[in-house]
């Protein structure tokens, strides 16, 4: 199986995660693709978007990161979308001030992405109690989450008005899984 990825990728090291929780990592080939907002590269194709890698990676390692009950799958996917959305938004803001000509940032907008980090990182907060030593795709999505403020948004201090979702991204992220999936540059 090849990956076409960008190694700082968030979405990327979801996958990455879950290949290694499922034992299928040995099975990637890791081949570096372009991920620019701007300068995209158009030869990624076939299977995309983390969401339907994850799944399709959880159905060929016969995984339960996404349980069959059907409840509990959609408090997983649930958890995942809004992983998700505080992801989206952070990739919006690092790229409205990482890409973008400073002439053209709009702080306004970057303040808006950054609330709806905040708001889903209080929801998180009110969740994270109830995750006891969980590992499904609700929380590998929320470990992802969290693990790319700390790489892209370090002055963004979540850890400071959110001390129980600290708490678990401490045990979280010393996980195998995350530490061989952490980014470093």
């Amino acid at each position: 199986m090849k990956l076409f990825y960008s190694a700082a990728s968030p979405y990327v090291r979801k996958v990455l995660v879950v290949a290694h929780e499922l034992g299928l990592a040995d099975r990637i080939e890791r081949l570096p693709a372009n991920a620019h907002p701007v300068n995209r590269d158009r030869t990624i194709v076939a299977l995309y978007d983390s969401r339907v890698i994850v799944d399709y990676l959880n159905a060929l390692g016969r995984g339960d990161l996404i349980p069959h009950d059907a409840s509990a799958r959609v408090r997983v996917m649930v958890e995942q979308a809004l992983a998700d959305g505080m992801l989206d938004a952070a990739v919006l803001a690092r790229y409205e001030n990482a890409v973008r000509p400073e002439a053209l940032r709009w702080k306004e907008w970057t303040d808006g992405q950054l609330d709806k980090i905040a708001c889903g990182l209080a929801e998180l907060e009110s969740r994270v109690t109830g995750f006891g030593e969980r590992c499904d795709l609700g929380t590998i999505a929320f470990g992802c989450a969290l693990g790319y403020l700390d790489f892209r948004f370090a002055a963004f201090a979540w850890r400071d008005r959110h001390p129980n979702a600290a708490a678990w991204f401490e045990w979280f992220g010393g996980r195998d899984s995350m530490v061989a999936t952490r980014p470093s540059a």
